[in-house]
């Protein structure tokens, strides 16, 4: 499903986040990219959902490779994914719901079946009674959860998520770390950039570190 064969990624200046980077990911696997920080972790998610291009090598989802799609491709090849940010990317003038609803706007779902999906997806991360709530309310876990039920409304095949737990305390890490796990027992690839030890002595996924750019195991 998700295929990187000699990936180097160089930014401007010099550096090189990723040198010479293999590895395979098949479909319902869950996966962990650990490394200490600036060790390229969320680069390859970043390649993975082509919101940055590599500078060398290919990188394979879903038999498309990502690093030669043309700009209007990205949008389709994204669908497949889910996306959890570090900073959650929620809109604080809008309510949970309508944080939720956003991405199935964007792909034109009708409303009914829309909102049908909405608070579904609220239901799963335990916020359907705040669907009306908005983000500044919220505790930094309930923001997890909501950039969460967002990601997954659209009920995706990949779910990218980069240091989901690194702001919260242990009982909330656990929490997201379950809700990760249901995830995946239902078949979603699950790839977490984290260097949350106690969340992969949990998951008990398999991993791939990274030292520098390069992979160590």
């Amino acid at each position: 499903m998700i295929s990187f064969s000699k990936v180097w990624k160089r930014y401007p200046g010099g550096l090189e986040a990723l040198r010479n980077v293999t590895f395979t990911i098949a479909a319902g696997e869950m996966v962990f990219i650990t490394g200490h920080s600036g060790a390229g972790k969320s680069t390859v998610l970043k390649l993975t959902a082509a919101i940055e291009r590599p500078s060398g090598g290919s990188i394979i989802v879903n038999g498309q490779n990502v690093g030669a799609l043309r700009p209007g491709a990205v949008p389709y090849l994204r669908r497949n994914f889910g996306l959890i940010f570090q900073d959650h990317k929620l809109l604080f003038d809008r309510n949970a719901f309508e944080n939720v609803m956003l991405p199935l706007q964007v792909n034109g779902f009708e409303r009914r079946e829309a909102a049908r999906r909405v608070r579904a997806a609220l239901d799963k991360v335990g916020l359907l009674a705040k669907e009306k709530a908005f983000p500044i309310t919220l505790s930094g876990g309930e923001q997890q959860r909501l950039a969460i039920a967002r990601a997954i409304v659209h009920r995706p095949a990949i779910l990218l998520a980069d240091e989901p737990t690194g702001n919260l305390d242990a009982g909330y890490a656990a929490d997201i770390g379950e809700l990760f796990r249901s995830f995946n027992q239902v078949g979603v690839t699950v790839v977490i950039a984290t260097h949350d030890e106690a969340l992969a002595a949990r998951l008990q996924p398999r991993v791939v570190a990274l030292k520098a750019g390069v992979i160590v195991t």
